[in-house]
C-alpha cells in the first residue's frame, strides 16, 4: 500500500510540473493581454483566432484581447512597458530600437516578407530593374510596403530616385481597377487576389523571391523577459499551436475567424480562402516562429541605406529565438 501511494505522490507530482501557468495557477485567473494587431479584423490573423478559441492562450494562462490599431501605437506602448506584447513587422522594431526603445523581436509569424509589386501586364515588368523610371502607386512613405519596394529597386539596381513613387493612401485595388495607377504596391494575399477575383488581368513580382527581410511577429520588451518569461513563451507556444491548426486545417480556421471578423460571411468566401492559403504560405518554416539572422540583417542593412536609422541597430538585442517552441 504504501508503495502505491509513493507511486501515486511521483505521479501526481510530474503532472504538476508538466502544467501548464494556468492549471498551476491557484486561483485559477487568467492574465489578461491586450494586443495590437496593426489592422483591422482579418482572415490573415486566423492563428491568433484560432489559438485564443481552442484555449492554446488560456492553456498557457493568458486572455487576449485583440486591439486593432497602427504597428507604431502598438510600438511605442511596448517600448514604454505599459503592455507587454504587440504584432509588428521587423522594421518597426528596428525604428524603435534606433529611437531608444527597449523592444524585442520574440516570434517569427511571417517567415517571408509579404509585399508585391502589382502592374498592368502591357507594362512587362518581370524583374525589379523594370520599374526603372516607372510611376508606383503606394500607401505612401512609410510601413512595410515602402520597405518591400525600395528593397525590390535596391534588388535590382535601381535607384529610388529613378521611379516616382505616388502616394495613394491604402486604395491600390481601386486605383489599379480605375486605371489611375498601372504599378501598385500591396500585400501578396490582399491587393493581387482581390483584383484577380474581380476579372483584372496582372503580373505580381514577390519582394520575398528577391530579398528575405524580417516581417510580422510578436514583439515584447527587455523588461518582459527578465521578468516574465514563461509569458513570453506562453505566448509563443499558443501561437505556434494556432499556426500549425491554421495550416493543417484551413477550412476550420474560416470557420473560427467568423467568430472574430463580424463581416466575414458577406465576403465572398473562394476570395478569403485564398488570403488564407496565400497567407499561410508565408508563415511556413522548418521551425515555425524561428527568426533568421540574415533576414534581420539584411534589413539593418536596408533600412541604412534608406537613411532611416542613423547607424546600424545591435541586432543582438534587437531579436532572439530563445522562447521559440
Amino acid at each position: 500500500m504504501k508503495k502505491i501511494v509513493l507511486l501515486m505522490l511521483g505521479l501526481a507530482l510530474s503532472l504538476m510540473a508538466c502544467a501548464s501557468p494556468q492549471s498551476a495557477n491557484e486561483a485559477g485567473s487568467l492574465r489578461k493581454i491586450k494586443l495590437p494587431m496593426g489592422y483591422i479584423p482579418n482572415i490573415q490573423y486566423a492563428p491568433f483566432y484560432v489559438a485564443v478559441d481552442k484555449g492554446y492562450f488560456a492553456e498557457e494562462g493568458i486572455e487576449i484581447e485583440f486591439v486593432y490599431s497602427f504597428e507604431t501605437d502598438g510600438m511605442k506602448l511596448t517600448g514604454a512597458g505599459e503592455i507587454p506584447f504587440t504584432v509588428a513587422s521587423g522594421e518597426q522594431v528596428l525604428l524603435a530600437r534606433s529611437q531608444g526603445l527597449p523592444v524585442v523581436y520574440t516570434f517569427a509569424w511571417y517567415q517571408q516578407f509579404p509585399i508585391s509589386v502589382i502592374a498592368a501586364p502591357e507594362l512587362n515588368i518581370n524583374e525589379p530593374a523594370d520599374l526603372r523610371g516607372k510611376k508606383i502607386g503606394l500607401p505612401g512613405l512609410f510601413g512595410a510596403n515602402y520597405i518591400g519596394l525600395e528593397a525590390l529597386l535596391f534588388a535590382g539596381g535601381v535607384d529610388p530616385s529613378e521611379v516616382m513613387m505616388d502616394a495613394i493612401g491604402f486604395n491600390q485595388v481601386e486605383a489599379y481597377a480605375s486605371g489611375n495607377s498601372d504599378i501598385v504596391v500591396g500585400y501578396a494575399a490582399n491587393e493581387p487576389i482581390v483584383l484577380t477575383a474581380q476579372g483584372f488581368a496582372l503580373t505580381e513580382m514577390r519582394v520575398a523571391d528577391y530579398v528575405q527581410l524580417t516581417a510580422n511577429g510578436i514583439v515584447t520588451n527587455e523588461e518582459t523577459i527578465a521578468n516574465e518569461p514563461e509569458l513570453v513563451r506562453g505566448m509563443a507556444r499558443a501561437l505556434a499551436r494556432g499556426m500549425e491548426d491554421a495550416i493543417a486545417n484551413p477550412e476550420e480556421a474560416y470557420e473560427i475567424t467568423g467568430k472574430f471578423v463580424e463581416n466575414l460571411a458577406d465576403q465572398d468566401k473562394d476570395v478569403q480562402m485564398q488570403v488564407l492559403k496565400v497567407s499561410s504560405e508565408f508563415w511556413m518554416g522548418e521551425r515555425l516562429g524561428f527568426s533568421e539572422p540574415q533576414a534581420w540583417e539584411n534589413m539593418n542593412d536596408l533600412l541604412f541605406k534608406m537613411g532611416l536609422i542613423p547607424e546600424l541597430v545591435d541586432l543582438s538585442k534587437a531579436f532572439t529565438n530563445e522562447f521559440v517552441p
